[in-house]
């Protein structure tokens, strides 16, 4: 099974980063353990199709990929140096024999992987201790990187859930209120154990906000549109509208036109450690009734005969006629 990430997705190296989310969302939608409890492979797939979106997505982690920098996984790939090339520095000279001369220390040893060995106990704990010993090997864990699905009022309000790991196991995360589609949290400790003593590594978790049917986000303001009819627009009055946290009553005024917008202070997002928040904007729109009867229309056409009015002529005034 391949583990490179575009044939995991199903995309070519020069596929967009819009081409990239869709082939994600596609296949996320039919992979994920929840819509497959029968099918034991599901949350391996779900794994496989998430890490690799998460290093395809970042521009910064797919450059790198690209140019061999890093793995699949997102781990660094070593500079790797080979024995000839410390054999063949000046200097240096290899003895037929299975030795090695020119690196004091080094006599002893006799093969490659014992001389690649030594070279990183000493690049790692700055040479050997007075007395012949040896320092220990540290290295921080990895970070591990994840790609996590989020309900639009999940992310708004925040709220904890649980991802699933490669290895079977599951994590749990908390969302922070307010977070904003692309966005990585990042969880301490949490990524792949350290060596020698040295600390775990993180996990770095990016959050796709999936779309809301009624409220959309522009920066911290929720945004609705709001249906009205006719004789609320004319009359005015008072509408019960949905907001993030629960229906208020709107106060619409006559005369309102549609496309107007209304504002409700401190009704949007509060992101961060702010303790402001931001609005919620109502976009108005008229809406005429299913069917218009005969009393409507005879109404209409009398008011039409008195009461004639033109708000095109305002609006583009000046253009060629």
């Amino acid at each position: 099974m391949s583990d490179d990430p575009y044939s995991i997705l199903g995309v070519s190296k020069t596929a967009t980063a819009d081409e990239i989310k869709k082939a994600y969302r596609k296949l996320a939608r039919t992979s994920h353990p929840d819509i497959n409890p029968d099918d034991a492979g599901s949350k391996e797939r779900f794994v496989r199709i998430s890490n690799a979106y998460d290093l395809l997505k970042d521009p910064k982690t797919r450059a790198r990929f690209d140019a061999g920098e890093i793995d699949a996984s997102g781990q660094e790939k070593p500079d790797r140096r080979f024995y000839r090339d410390y054999a063949d520095a000046p200097g240096n000279s290899y003895r037929g024999g299975g030795g090695f001369q020119g690196f004091e220390g080094f006599g002893d040893l006799g093969g490659a992987g014992d001389i690649f060995e030594e070279i990183l106990r000493r690049q790692a704990g700055g040479g050997a201790r007075a007395g012949g010993g040896r320092q220990g090997f540290a290295m921080p864990g990895a970070d591990r990187r994840y790609a996590l699905d989020v309900a639009f009022l999940g992310a708004v309000r925040g709220e904890k859930t649980r991802i699933t790991l490669p290895d079977g196991a599951s994590l749990e995360v908390q969302i922070p209120a307010g977070v904003a589609d692309g966005q990585t949290i990042r969880l301490r400790g949490k990524g792949d154990a350290g060596h020698g003593g040295a600390p775990a590594g993180d996990a770095l978790i990016t959050i796709s906000v999936r779309p809301h049917p009624v409220f959309r986000r522009e920066g911290d303001d929720i945004v609705l549109t709001l249906p009205i009819t006719l004789d609320e627009a004319v009359l005015g009055g008072k509408v019960a509208t949905p907001t993030i946290d629960g229906p208020v009553n709107l106060t619409i005024p006559a005369g309102a036109s549609s496309g107007q917008t209304l504002r409700l202070r401190g009704r949007g997002i509060k992101a961060g450690k702010s303790d402001k928040r931001g609005d919620q904007r109502v976009e108005l729109k008229i809406v005429a009734p299913p069917s218009i009867d005969e009393e409507l229309k005879t109404f209409m056409e009398e008011w039409r005969k008195t009461h004639a009015h033109d708000p095109r002529k305002a609006a583009f005034k000046g253009m060629p006629s």
